[in-house]
């Protein structure tokens, strides 16, 4: 018997999740493309077998119950999304679909208050610091906390950076002004690595840009997005559409993750009263090197000895946004500065979000494939452009026992433009 995908049934997205689903024809060059069927190996665990999966729920002809397995690890890299010779919207419909499926779901306990411990926490920077001070105190009790618990700590950084100054509300250009943009200054990164955001504001007031960051924004409502948390997601980001200024030439992010939530806005509020403000949002969003890469540098003085910088694409910058040029770009115009390619460099790290705290077994064998890929290289600098890779790479490099500087792309572009010491790229 032949089942149809109950459109009407399925709210604003129903029509995204259907057209996704019959994009897809089975083809399998998505197979060598997804993480988890590399590291598992199972049909049902590749972006082809979740699409049947996902179809049949949609159908009523399977519980999100027995699909559950595998579609909670699925990492929502997307990289299915750069393979499919189909244009397959699979970051589209996992997103639609976890929102649709969620409130239908009986998670553990454990899962829950996981989930509620990053909803309260990573979303609001004074929280998350306040969490991860606590956790630092728990350090020596991981072995006998339970999984996901424990995952949380293992990510945090030997030492916490102090807390600075709250950034500035405007940040004037140097020289004559070239363009004028709003910056999302992120949740985690502010707490994990402030200097991102410092770097970033330099680079772009240096290149003639001044920099707006607004007051009243907050998390862009990825975790939620990601997780099937869409309420929270819609929350957080009507805050953002509420707070940035829209007579700016961009709205710039210096976080993958973040900058992809952002230009799905429109997805987030499809069929509500703030589409038409959401979408004209999301067309504003550029990765800072988007931006940058668009704009063009200005001169950049030459690294004061050779380094060879390996650079990682983080999945939501690649595969979600389609950036690979630009920040390769940017760093080959560093004199002095050589770039390396990271064998299996389109395969995710295993961060992906929340992912390595819900499913660390599997992002740490993710994470310990990136790490030897890139020690494989011998560079003496990881760059990447996303604070969840970031945090990932640099503790899986450190299990290693070869703790490289990972650093984010504007770091290394400060250092060229004279904006930073030289020992800025010493291992933290």
């Amino acid at each position: 018997m032949q089942h149809t995908i109950p459109v009407d049934k399925l709210g604003p997205n129903g029509q995204t999740m259907a057209d996704a689903v019959a994009a897809c024809v089975h083809c399998g060059f998505c197979l060598a493309a997804c993480p988890t069927y590399k590291v598992l190996g199972e049909e049902m665990d590749s972006p082809r077998g979740r699409i049947i999966l996902m179809r049949d729920v949609l159908q009523g002809t399977l519980t999100p119950e027995e699909a559950a397995p595998y579609l909670d690890r699925c990492l929502g890299c997307v990289g299915c999304v750069t393979a499919c010779p189909s244009g397959v919207k699979y970051g589209e419909l996992i997103t639609a679909y976890r929102a649709h499926t969620e409130p239908l779901r009986a998670r553990p306990a454990m899962d829950r208050l996981s989930r509620r411990l990053v909803r309260e926490t990573l979303p609001y920077p004074d929280r998350f610091r306040a969490a991860a001070m606590t956790g630092k105190l728990a350090l020596p009790f991981k072995g006998a906390l339970p999984g996901q618990l424990a995952a949380m700590l293992a990510l945090l950084p030997d030492d916490l950076p102090p807390k600075g100054e709250p950034l500035p509300e405007v940040h004037p250009a140097i020289g004559q002004r070239r363009a004028r943009v709003a910056l999302l200054a992120g949740c985690v990164q502010q707490v994990l690595a402030p200097q991102i955001n410092q770097a970033t504001i330099q680079v772009l007031a240096a290149h003639g840009v001044e920099v707006v960051i607004p007051k009243g924004q907050g998390c862009c409502g990825a975790l939620g997005m990601h997780t099937g948390d869409a309420e929270s997601a819609r929350q957080l980001a009507a805050k953002n559409l509420k707070a940035f200024p829209r007579d700016v030439d961009a709205i710039v992010s210096n976080a993958a993750g973040c900058g992809s939530a952002m230009k799905e806005y429109e997805l987030l509020f499809r069929g509500a009263a703030l589409e038409d403000e959401a979408r004209a949002f999301a067309h504003k969003v550029k990765d800072v090197s988007e931006f940058l890469d668009e704009l063009g540098l200005r001169e950049v003085r030459s690294l004061p000895q050779p380094l060879t910088v390996a650079y990682h694409d983080a999945c939501h910058l690649a595969h979600a946004q389609g950036i690979w040029g630009a920040p390769r770009r940017l760093l080959k115009a560093i004199p002095n500065l050589t770039l390396a390619e990271i064998p299996e460099g389109e395969i995710c790290c295993g961060s992906a979000g929340t992912y390595n705290i819900e499913h660390p077994d599997i992002a740490n064998q993710l994470g310990e494939r990136k790490a030897r890929n890139i020690l494989a290289t011998g560079a003496g600098v990881v760059a990447t452009g996303n604070i969840g890779c970031l945090v990932q790479i640099r503790a899986h490099l450190k299990r290693a026992g070869k703790p490289l500087p990972v650093v984010h792309t504007m770091e290394l572009l400060a250092q060229a433009v004279g904006l930073q010491a030289p020992n800025a790229l010493g291992a933290r």
